[in-house]
């Protein structure tokens, strides 16, 4: 084969290959590019070689929303959480262009350089959640209007409770409280089922107090229909990180 041959086929390989988000060996091999020929190709210049097994064009300008679907099929449960789903779905303080995107997942995972060198994130993992089956997270994940589908982000229910597990520690309490009170009707059955499998009791308790004072959902109600886990009987206290002395009793 000649090497105007070998180019040609090559362009046509590569222009098959999707712009704007990375790509796997695993996607290279469904064009007709095998690993040792991927490793060529990168030393080549033709793709650049972002990772060990991911790869993206030279000089690409990466799509966050279509790299973050990119990466859900690699990390268990990832999904954009805490405050900043509650920004992209109208739940807001202020806007701070510097804020970094808070992602969450199921698994132990650091997001790679090359992401964070785009995209200043940062990626929560904890178990928050006592999963009483498996249909329940995927109710708490949705792709809000005009993102890109398949785009995992948590539904304002969960989205607060993970802010506020947060909250005293990589958030203010402050700014904490001020998206609180920007809820909007949130769904009173799955903030139940969510704060019964909820593990963590800061986090529930401190839901029942600012939900009393806000009045967001009726909290009687909610404890009457629903067994939440709200620790022992005595007033939860501890210093945050931020400095702030918290006082939560078990029922808000």
């Amino acid at each position: 084969m000649s090497e105007n041959s070998r180019y040609k086929i090559l362009k046509q390989l590569l222009a098959d290959l999707p712009r704007g988000v990375p790509f796997d060996l695993a996607t290279l091999e469904g064009v007709g590019v095998s690993p040792p020929l991927a490793a060529r190709h990168a030393k080549s210049g033709w793709i650049e070689r972002l990772a060990q097994g991911v790869y993206a064009f030279p000089n690409d300008t990466l799509d966050l929303h279509r790299t973050l679907v990119f990466l859900q099929k690699r990390v268990p449960g990832l999904h954009i959480g805490g405050k900043s789903a509650l920004s992209i779905q109208g739940v807001h303080h202020y806007l701070n262009n510097r804020e970094r995107l808070v992602l969450w997942g199921d698994a132990r995972f650091r997001l790679p350089d090359w992401f964070v060198n785009r995209f200043p994130a940062r990626y929560v993992h904890t178990q928050l959640f006592d999963w009483p089956n498996t249909e329940l997270p995927g109710k708490t994940l949705l792709t809000p209007p005009g993102l890109l589908d398949g785009l995992h982000v948590a539904s304002q229910e969960r989205a607060v409770l993970e802010l506020l597990y947060e909250a005293g520690t990589k958030e203010s309490l402050d700014e904490a409280r001020n998206l609180f009170d920007g809820l909007r009707s949130p769904r009173r059955e799955l903030l139940g089922q969510l704060l019964a499998c909820c593990t963590n009791v800061k986090t529930v308790r401190l839901f029942l107090t600012w939900a009393r004072e806000t009045g967001v959902v009726n909290v009687d109600d909610l404890l009457r229909d629903h067994a939440v886990r709200t620790g022992s009987g005595n007033r939860w206290i501890s210093r945050m990180a931020d400095g702030t002395l918290l006082r939560l009793n078990p029922h808000g």
